[in-house]
């Protein structure tokens, strides 16, 4: 019972603080007639592509269901008629719910970025710190609501299917039905974050090669008729899609720890469950006090270093209540559990987040090697730029899978060793680990939305002639927005990796449970079965395909952009010379239905392609299917993230002077770089987190019709 005081008593500060933020936001100057008149362009072109793409996504969510429904009642029909019915019904219940929670947070992330544009904007004639408190706590509210709305979705579900029933049975078995939640959050967030992620990186092409290149025109030129459809995109892809997408990291990694949970109730009682979602409620709580703490004296101070401050005060809280939660939760039915060493393990889980962002940094960071070496190769045109780019891209896989795995070693041998003899031990130490990563996801989270806030407000002083101390104080916060972004993709990815670790190991546990053997016993995936290896060859397929198709989108999407704009500088007289004002409203509309249609064909083949595996090749191939794509998933994703964040610092360094400085050759050569990095870091590389986790609980939701 005190769990649940926790859980929901943080669940009621984070909705007071998330009113407390957005009081803040609404109260603040909205600018000029011309900046408003800016910024209602861009929530209108934004809500227009959320509510078509939620239009999208609901029609399949609804046919989905339907099969989900289906399977699970099937599936266990032999527990019997009415068993498999409860299954079945509570199944699609939990996907439905889980869809709209992910759905709601996408749209709060839109409504809160499109309301703190302008007004980010406007508080920048009020100096550095109003501008970023404004900027700061408008992502803020994004970062609480989704995961306020995560904590509150799986633990009421967990009550509602018997988390507080006096049947041992009936507790272990609620976390295993509340898989569907993760399922549904997963399947919004991939079509939220690949048609987010097509819409940002078409609009943000085309207006780039047209307008930077051909035309001369600076970025965010009024001139420009895709300038809008670029801002807008900043919005859809980088708020809706990437709080949709750590909505389902949350959720799904609550999940997977719960059920870990469940194979050691004798050894911990229900409090072995719940312990992720009460870890997960004071993380709110930290990133509350952290974000309160972020501020800079004058406008010569660096914003990103109060950033950083923040996180770290965020880290150090996490760091200390995590010794009473863990005493307190993991001590044991009998006060016997070595509490320290599981503690290591969260320990473990938090460091791990630090050093994923610091060397995402490092490969991203405008001041550091990697980039200024992808800037020097600039000076022998786009071959080289391109050459040196994948390159980098290819080196910044490295440390993070060395680290990912040092990780998960020490967190599976600090846990067996608080619990010597109790199976699945280690596994838990795993997701005590990625509790403590995801302690701070709040703070991520408002530090990502922070980002695309940043970048519209710069959009929105330049486009409105705002005077030049204005927009040299938003392009600071844009700049640092861009390093957010960047940082948060590496953390997003990091914790996908120990996620559906994680479920895979749910994954293991359920087809114990289903074969009848205890989880004490050994299921083994053994590679050299012919079933099994040609579905772990699929799985790596699968990421390069989807991969392609994710890209191939954008390309396709980028054309009808760069035709349009085009056609508009061609046929409308006296755009260039600010005479005639562009059609903003055609090139949104375009990008729209462009991105709705491409997002579809790479969204169905993940669905579809496991689905298959189980079904034609069993459970133990579905597992090898499951295990080679997380691996390739998480290596690719790095690859695409930190690819494509060097390439594009490496077009700002030289825009700051480096190489002769914008318009050189070296600039003409960064742009380049620049477009092919898009579609890598802002929409093939985050919907791949959203891949590997949507995978893992598409197979759990799915395992019992597996053969």
């Amino acid at each position: 019972m005190n769990s649940y005081f926790v859980i929901y008593g943080v669940v009621i500060i984070s909705i007071l603080a998330i009113i407390y933020f957005a009081k803040f936001i609404f109260n603040q100057d909205k600018g000029t007639k011309n900046m408003q008149e800016i910024s209602n362009a861009i929530s209108e072109g934004a809500m227009a592509f959320l509510k078509r793409q939620y239009r999208t996504i609901a029609m399949l969510s609804v046919l989905l269901l339907v099969v989900i429904v289906l399977a699970n009642y099937l599936g266990n029909s032999s527990k019997g008629s009415s068993s498999a019915l409860s299954i079945a019904l509570r199944t699609g219940v939990a996907f439905i719910v889980g869809a709209l929670c992910s759905a709601l947070s996408g749209y709060i992330g839109m409504y809160m970025a499109v309301n703190s544009n302008i007004r980010a904007a406007a508080g920048a004639k009020k100096g550095l710190n109003k501008a970023l408190q404004i900027a700061l706590k408008g992502g803020a509210v994004t970062g609480l609501a989704v995961t306020t709305l995560s904590l509150f979705g799986v633990a009421t579900l967990f009550l509602l299917y018997g988390g507080m029933s006096s049947d041992i049975n009936i507790i272990k078995e609620a976390p295993s039905l509340i898989v569907g939640f993760g399922f549904g959050a997963s399947f919004v967030a991939l079509f939220a974050q690949l048609g987010g992620g097509i819409y940002t990186k078409a609009a943000d092409v085309g207006a780039d090669l047209v307008g930077k290149v051909e035309a001369g025109i600076p970025e965010d030129d009024p001139r420009n008729p895709a300038v809008i459809a670029d801002l807008v995109g900043d919005n859809v892809g980088d708020c809706a899609g990437r709080g949709a997408d750590l909505f389902e990291s949350t959720a799904a990694e609550n999940i997977g720890a719960m059920i870990l949970g469940v194979a050691l109730y004798p050894v911990f009682g229900i409090k072995g469950i719940l312990f992720p979602l009460v870890a997960r409620a004071l993380g709110i709580i930290t990133s509350i006090i952290g974000i309160f703490l972020v501020k800079v004296k004058d406008d010569n101070d660096d914003p990103m270093k109060s950033l950083e401050v923040g996180y770290v005060i965020t880290s150090v809280l996490n760091l200390i209540l995590l010794i009473f939660v863990v005493k307190f939760m993991l001590s044991g039915l009998n006060g016997n559990v070595n509490y320290w060493l599981l503690y290591g393990c969260a320990v473990t889980g938090i460091i791990l987040s630090i050093i994923f962002v610091v060397v995402t940094n490092y490969y991203t960071s405008i001041n550091k090697r990697p980039v200024k070496e992808i800037s020097e190769a600039c000076e022998t045109g786009a071959g080289t730029n391109i050459i040196k780019g994948i390159s980098v891209g290819m080196e910044s896989t490295a440390l993070p899978v060395v680290f990912i795995s040092l990780a998960i070693f020490i967190a599976y041998k600090l846990g067996s060793a608080a619990l010597p003899g109790v199976a699945n031990a280690g596994l838990y130490g795993t997701a005590i680990a990625t509790m403590g990563m995801l302690s701070s996801c709040a703070y991520i989270l408002a530090m990502d939305t922070f980002g695309p806030i940043t970048d519209n407000a710069g959009g929105i002083t330049e486009m409105s002639g705002a005077p030049e101390e204005i927009r040299t104080i938003t392009d600071r916060l844009d700049a640092c927005g861009n390093t957010t972004k960047a940082l948060t993709k590496g953390y997003a990815v990091g914790s996908a990796a120990l996620a559906t670790f994680l479920l895979f190991s749910a994954y293991l546990d359920e087809v114990k449970k289903i074969l009848g053997k205890p989880l004490s016993s050994w299921f083994a995936i053994d590679i050299g079965k012919p079933e099994v290896f040609i579905a772990a060859f699929i799985g790596a397929m699968i990421v390069f395909l989807f991969s392609s198709t994710a890209i191939r989108a954008v390309g396709n999407a980028a054309q009808y952009v760069i035709l349009e704009v085009r056609r508009q500088f061609k046929e409308i007289p006296g755009i260039m010379e600010g005479k005639a004002k562009p059609d903003y409203a055609k090139c949104v509309d375009i990008v729209t239905k462009g991105a709705l249609k491409e997002m579809i064909l790479p969204g169905i083949i993940v669905v579809i392609t496991p689905i298959v595996i189980g079904i034609l090749l069993g459970k133990e191939a579905a597992g090898g299917f499951l295990l080679v794509t997380t691996i390739a998933g998480v290596v690719m994703a790095l690859f695409l993230n930190n690819g494509g964040g060097a390439w594009d610092n490496a077009k700002k360094l030289i825009e700051l002077g480096a190489h002769g400085g914008k318009n050189s050759e070296a600039h003409k050569a960064a742009v380049v770089g620049d477009t092919v990095g898009d579609p890598f870091k802002d929409t093939a590389g985050p919907s791949l987190h959203v891949l590997i986790k949507l995978v893992s609980t598409l197979t759990l939701v799915f395992i019992s019709l597996f053969r």
